[in-house]
């Protein structure tokens, strides 16, 4: 089946609002037709339910994605890029936050500019200060690690052409990073102001604990500038330790030796620590390592199912591009 869109979305929680966001979704005007890919993550409210109802009665070709556990977003977005069959996916998240307006703008964007990917951005982000917070740090490591655009915002919404997912749905290692994936296959990238709501139902599903990890993928699996950094500390030290060195000895030669207990206690427990955060920097890229080799699935899907045959039964809606 050719289409001109894929609106991928992965399903945590989201059985409050989920329902809303594919009805809007269904009633957009997509010349060459659109489709809706649903990834339930092992959701533990009634979200897989609600997608097989959504499904049931559709007006368009919806495929849904049962996932056996829960992997985190990026494992369920990856999961989704391989059943998209448009020649444009959009990814957006379930809480109603992006009008469902925006993707048709969106999409025809992509279209007129030509880019490979476009990245929505906000004038006015709708999240709780710390998630803000969150994710402009995020956005900085990125601009340290990633070879990507400087003050590109990363968003979730974005538009992504079917010539960069099938670049990035190349990767099949346990601990994919879309946006990372994304800047390794292409430099042709656009960016696009659209509105952002606030939340519809519920919080968001991102923790600090989550976003530790996200940042954590980011930094380990797409650089190698952890391991620098622990290499210019290890040299910067042992030039510190040099100087020290030379400083006890003039003492000890030409002054009386003092007793030196604070500033040795001190000095001992800084390298103490300093060596055991680059140990836990080689460990966590040896940990991740260890498991791509031993094959730690991406993702698990239980069913993937699809409702081709779903017939249209509304009247055309115009859509007004701004």
């Amino acid at each position: 089946m050719n289409l001109a869109l894929s609106i991928l979305i992965p399903v945590y929680n989201g059985a409050d609002s989920i329902g809303e966001l594919v009805a809007a979704l269904e009633s957009i005007e997509v010349p060459g037709g659109h489709e809706i890919v649903l990834v339930n993550d092992c959701s533990p409210d009634s979200s897989l339910f609600e997608c097989q109802r959504l499904q049931a009665k559709a007006k368009v070709p919806i495929t849904l994605v049962d996932l056996a556990r829960n992997f985190g977003e990026h494992n369920a977005v990856m999961a989704g890029l391989r059943e998209a069959r448009g020649a444009h996916v959009i990814t957006m998240d379930d809480d109603l936050q992006n009008p469902p307006g925006e993707v048709v703008r969106l999409l025809h964007h992509a279209q007129k500019t030509g880019k490979d990917v476009i990245y929505t951005f906000y004038a006015h982000k709708r999240h709780a200060a710390w998630r803000n917070l969150g994710s402009r740090f995020a956005n900085r490591v990125a601009d340290m690690v990633l070879d990507k655009p400087k003050g590109l915002y990363l968003s979730s919404f974005r538009c992504i052409n079917a010539f960069v997912v099938e670049q990035v749905t190349r990767y099949d290692g346990p601990f994919p990073y879309i946006d990372g994936l994304i800047m390794q296959a292409t430099q042709r990238i656009g960016t696009l102001e659209v509105e952002h709501l606030p939340r519809a139902s519920g919080r968001s599903n991102y923790t600090l604990t989550r976003l530790a990890r996200l940042w954590l993928s980011m930094f380990v699996n797409f650089s190698v500038m952890p391991l620098r950094i622990a290499t210019f500390t290890g040299f910067g030290l042992s030039l510190l330790g040099l100087v020290g060195f030379l400083w006890v000895v003039g003492e000890a030669m030409f002054r009386a030796t003092p007793p030196g207990w604070a500033s040795l206690t001190a000095a001992t427990l800084l390298l103490l620590g300093v060596q055991l955060v680059m140990l836990g920097i080689i460990g966590e890229y040896l940990g991740r390592l260890y498991l791509t080799i031993n094959k730690k699935p991406q993702s698990v899907a239980r069913a993937v199912t699809r409702n081709d045959q779903a017939e249209r039964r509304r009247e055309p809606v115009a859509i007004t591009r701004n």
